[in-house]
């Protein structure tokens, strides 16, 4: 039986960890099985903290089969809104590749072929900024589960609720003794001189619809690079609306008319209509939360050993994952400085612009220099590349990462990217988020510290994270609702069937 109480290294609880921890002696005295990774152990750990497995509770969230979910899948699908019409939500979101693309850094316009999705996607060589390497700077985050995310998206959380109520999605409470904050947005951001966000009127009612108005904005993702050159966000949209509105002979406004009762494209529909289309994507039924309401069976006992390891802080002999994976959706939604590789074109920070500062671009605040938002851990196997410019291919070596972050860049294999991947001065970037973390550190700010697992313990965490996934997310059938049938609707003619690289459809 693997003991868990070996002390490493000096830490300081919090009194909530000290809680957990007593809790979870007393409860395994009263038991006549003291084993600390048996199933009745490891539900107290998690009753200790009000884990239920389901952090969809009192959560209002769409069906797939919703009238707007369903106007959303098929915006969510066509190149229509592509402003070259090249590239769709799709092109770096599919449902089959995890909510994501598969690739460390996504190819979103000028692809070689636009239909060809994850593996294998190259950015055309006749592309008018074609580099050699991807168009976008960072990972492309999953869209599943998006609906549960209460505070910010984006890795760097430039679409922010500033409501921050537990349970809304980022929409305002209907409580009318609370006031309703709003959400902020890079439309308008921080204001400079009062250092407060400034909330976005135009944002919409939860984060995904707040999140869905960017993308088309981005010449790297969807917008191109010569689509409205020079002009602001809201003129793409306004031009987005009405390109939509001339293809298909019509088809798109019989669509909205079905759903809003009249045939007007706005593109404040078209965000709403495919924020209900993300938020439906809800996948919460994995082997964990079976385990939680009682299937003993339903996560085997390495697993067991690796969620003792994941709650346990690290003074007691845990991995203290907990600490910012924390409740049933495994994330605080907070940003943090972990020094993942800094890999790829970057965000244009830094004096020759390679760099990508996070948080920092966000907030100036210089502690948040290369912080990135706490994902949440939910099919976090199937989710990868991992770390916001998807710096590593599997998810063992991100683990590892957050156990000695120094060792992990010392030792940092480029073997692991897509040969196309730019890497200038990926190791100075990474050096320099290392240097702020260690900055960090010695001003006792919250963050990471050096841990030391056995390859066993490692491989009980990995088993603990598989239980994470619902099998559904690996199923063409069960994933079928979420996926566009473009020969069965096809609006504009523009419909991303979405293939492989061996020519299979997704």
């Amino acid at each position: 039986m693997t003991t868990f109480y070996r002390p490493r290294r000096k830490a300081y609880a919090s009194l909530s960890i000290i809680l957990v921890f007593s809790s979870l002696v007393l409860l395994s005295a009263c038991s006549e099985d003291k084993d600390y990774s048996s199933p009745f152990t490891v539900r107290a750990i998690a009753e200790v903290q009000d884990l239920t497995g389901d952090p969809t509770t009192d959560r209002d969230l769409p069906s797939i089969a919703d009238a707007k979910a369903q106007l959303g899948k098929k915006l969510f699908f066509t190149k229509g809104l592509g402003g070259d019409q090249d590239s769709a939500c799709v092109s770096c979101h599919h449902p089959m590749l995890g909510g994501g693309d598969g690739l460390s850094l996504s190819i979103g316009v000028e692809a070689v072929d636009p239909d060809l999705l994850g593996p294998g996607r190259m950015h055309d060589p006749a592309g008018t900024n074609y580099d050699g390497g991807p168009t976008v700077p960072r990972n492309a985050p999953t869209t599943f589960n998006i609906g549960i995310y209460d505070q910010v998206l984006f890795h760097d959380g430039r679409v922010e609720s500033l409501n921050k109520l537990t349970g809304f999605n980022g929409a305002e409470n209907p409580d009318d003794s609370v006031a309703d904050l709003g959400i902020s947005t890079p439309d308008t951001g921080l204001d400079p001189d009062t250092n407060v966000f400034i909330a976005d009127p135009d944002a919409g009612g939860n984060l995904p619809t707040a999140q869905a108005r960017f993308p088309v904005t981005s010449p790297e993702e969807m917008r191109g690079f010569t689509f409205v050159a020079g002009g602001t966000n809201d003129d793409v949209r306004i031009e987005l609306e009405a390109q939509l509105a001339t293809l298909g002979a019509g088809n798109w406004e019989a669509e909205f008319e079905a759903v809003y009762g009249d045939p007007a494209i706005t593109y404040a529909r078209i965000a709403e209509a495919i924020g209900e289309y993300e938020r439906s994507q809800v996948f919460v039924d994995n082997p964990w939360k079976a385990f939680l309401v009682g299937d003993d069976n339903a996560i085997s006992e390495s697993a067991r050993r690796g969620a003792v390891l994941f709650f346990f802080p690290s003074f007691s002999g845990g991995a203290g994952c907990v600490s910012c994976h924390r409740g049933d959706f495994f994330t605080d939604e907070q940003f943090h400085v972990i020094a993942m590789p800094q890999i790829g074109r970057g965000k244009g920070d830094g004096d020759d612009g390679t760099d990508d500062f996070g948080r920092f671009r966000v907030t100036n605040v210089e502690t948040q220099r290369y912080a990135f938002r706490t994902p949440s851990l939910l099919n976090v196997t199937e989710t990868g590349p991992w770390g916001h410019a998807g710096g590593y291919t599997t998810l063992e070596a991100a683990v590892r990462h957050h156990l000695n972050p120094q060792t992990a860049i010392d030792n940092y294999d480029f073997s692991q990217l897509e040969s196309s991947v730019q890497a200038t001065n990926m190791k100075l970037n990474t050096q320099k988020a290392m240097d702020q973390l260690t900055a960090n550190r010695a001003a006792g700010l919250f963050t990471i510290r050096d841990i030391e697992l056995t390859d066993d313990e490692v491989a009980d965490l990995l088993a603990f994270l598989e239980t994470l996934t619902d099998p559904c997310i690996k199923d063409r059938t069960c994933m079928a609702p979420w996926i566009a049938d473009c020969s069965v609707s096809d609006p504009d003619g523009l419909c991303l069937t979405g293939k492989d690289e061996s020519g299979n459809s997704l």
